[in-house]
């Protein structure tokens, strides 16, 4: 028998807004909180910013053909939220909405289906100094932005994922501060943070849905998944996968999803955080409640654990464990057990939005980038999602990370996760040997994996 995937699966690949448009000003765009954090010195890898990241701004009618050229069928996109939005106030900008025109039509005209995030990070820099996240007002001002981008892309596009890795914008932009804007909050501020961002979600949702009926909506996450090391750890897999504690809270996909999907916040031992998420009121919870119609998870690693006496046992990696360029741990396993606990918790359709690795890639003598440690990667992670598909789980599509080389936020340009590789210094474009490869898998459905 041969083994494919779901018969209407989606094939894909993913970018962000600020990784790869550059010219964020440009025709009455606004400055983001990247724009001004690229900008501080010592903030990103030898001081790279986005100014022109890979050009897609003038250059997205090559990166559709790219996407053309692999037999792709969907293109998960964000919109830079200053670009559209430049003071945060809903005045809205034209020449920012008119970039976006041109990119859906030109998916669609191409046969591609345009799923839009409507935030991955660049939040408008004058919102930021009103207190960004931290300030409650955020809420309706995002609201408001989903509302209007509803109404403006309605009928051209049918699916949004509202916020990328909101655990990202919290824990790395106001926790660790290594993502803009660079705070470093305690706990309770840092929580209120979290709220805001879940009821932005909920009230986002709710003015997609009053002003797109026939609009799906979802969100993609990241965090926390861990893989049994025999069958016999199953329990202690899904026990360790969705833990939750003070230390380790943010980071979940479940502080999430559960308030979300559940309508309530996941168990946690008495302490600081459960005091935070126990103040958070019902009427809040059921705004937050907005059930999706699908998740994305952005996934790439995860933890091996086997039961242990008192507590699931995370299994230490062992010297010379396989990593990426980005020092990333390689275990496929993840795509199969990782998502089927997902599934399994949530009941939702589910779209992988993220999954890849940066390889140390160069342009060979022969003009070309061959990349077999890509090929290699995915190969493995996708037997194993569709494993996950053929156990029952209900996986909608995969959209690889990412179409083109980018702009890796405060790594700067020194990583390389596309298929398709970028010089920098030109814009020139060249498919990587993975992109041909992926073409390969795409037009057998996954039959030759």
């Amino acid at each position: 028998m041969i083994m494919t995937f779901p018969k209407n699966f989606v094939w894909g690949a993913a970018s962000s807004a600020y990784q790869i448009e550059g010219y964020p000003q440009e025709d009455g765009g606004g400055l983001s909180i990247w724009d001004v954090f690229s900008h501080t010195p010592g903030k990103t890898f030898e001081g790279n910013t986005g100014d022109v990241a890979c050009d897609s701004y003038h250059r997205y009618e090559e990166d559709i053909d790219h996407l053309k050229k692999m037999h792709l069928s969907a293109y998960r996109f964000s919109v830079s939220w200053a670009r559209i939005d430049p003071e945060g106030n809903g005045n809205w900008n034209p020449g920012g909405l008119a970039y976006y025109d041109r990119l859906v039509d030109a998916c669609i005209a191409a046969g591609i289906t345009p799923y839009m995030t409507l935030y991955h990070w660049e939040l408008p820099q004058a919102l930021e100094e009103q207190g960004g996240w931290q300030n409650p007002g955020i809420v309706d001002c995002f609201a408001r932005f989903c509302r209007m981008m509803a109404g403006h892309f309605q009928g051209r596009v049918r699916s949004y994922f509202l916020l990328n890795e909101p655990q990202c914008t919290v824990g790395l932009g106001y926790g660790s501060g290594i993502h803009a804007p660079g705070k470093k909050l305690p706990l309770p501020d840092l929580f209120q943070c979290w709220k805001h961002t879940l009821l932005s979600y909920g009230k986002g949702a709710t003015s997609i849905r009053q002003t797109d009926p026939q609009a799906q909506i979802g969100i993609a996450t990241t965090g926390r998944l861990c893989y049994p090391e025999t069958p016999a750890d199953a329990d202690a897999a899904r026990e360790a996968t969705f833990a939750v504690s003070d230390n380790d809270w943010l980071f979940t996909h479940q502080m999430t999803l559960d308030p979300i999907c559940l309508g309530r916040f996941p168990d946690c031992a008495p302490g600081p955080l459960k005091t935070c998420m126990d103040a958070v009121t019902e009427e809040e919870i059921a705004v937050i409640s907005q059930a999706p119609d699908f998740l994305g998870f952005n996934i790439y690693n995860g933890w091996c654990v086997r039961t242990g006496k008192d507590s699931p046992y995370f299994i230490p990696r062992y010297d010379g464990f396989p990593r990426t360029a980005l020092k990333w741990p390689v275990t496929p396993e993840v795509l199969d057990y990782g998502v089927y606990l997902l599934w399994e918790r949530y009941h939702a359709p589910i779209y992988i939005t993220e999954n890849g690795l940066s390889c140390n890639d160069v342009i060979s003598l022969d003009g070309q980038v061959h990349d077999p440690n890509r090929i290699d990667f995915l190969h493995r992670y996708l037997l194993c999602l569709r494993r996950c598909c053929q156990r029952g789980a209900d996986v909608r599509g995969y959209f690889h990370w990412s179409l083109t080389d980018n702009y890796e936020w405060h790594s700067g340009y020194s990583e390389r996760f596309g298929l398709v590789f970028v010089d920098f210094p030109t814009g020139k474009r060249i498919l990587k040997d993975s992109a041909d490869w992926y073409r390969t898998v795409v037009d057998s459905h996954g039959s030759v994996l």
